[in-house]
């Protein structure tokens, strides 16, 4: 199973650039059968521009996962714990074997009427 996230174009640059390892989310999937994870750069952007597999998901408090994820976060700590500002938890998910679309792709002609989800959704 896929999940599309929507993923800032600034953090889609640092995921291809090999500077982010890790996605971070507020929630994460119900469902366990999910293995990859296709990128949906925002707008600018507006397209789906690869995916990845799922290494692994890290889950505990926003400081344990600052602490094992940091150094290939690709952002800074302050917008990190603002991002988790009041939550309890946090997920990282591990981003494993990538692939860069060679063209990216208009959703609109995978979906018809697109509507960018707000965190993902499952395909």
């Amino acid at each position: 199973m896929k999940v599309l996230l929507s993923i800032k174009s600034e953090f889609v640059e640092k995921i291809f650039s090999g500077e982010k390892l890790f996605e971070y989310r507020k929630s994460i999937f119900k469902r366990e059968d999910v293995t990859s994870v296709v990128i949906y750069a925002t707008k600018p952007v507006g397209k789906i521009v690869g995916e990845f597999k799922i290494k692994k998901i890290h889950i505990g408090s926003p400081e344990v996962i600052w602490q094992k994820t940091h150094y290939a976060s690709g952002t800074a700590e302050r917008f990190y714990f603002d991002y988790f500002k009041g939550k309890a938890q946090a997920y990282a998910i591990e981003i494993g074997e990538l692939v860069k679309y060679d063209e990216p792709i208009n959703p609109e002609t995978m979906f018809g009427k697109f509507n960018a989800p707000q965190s993902f959704c499952y395909i």
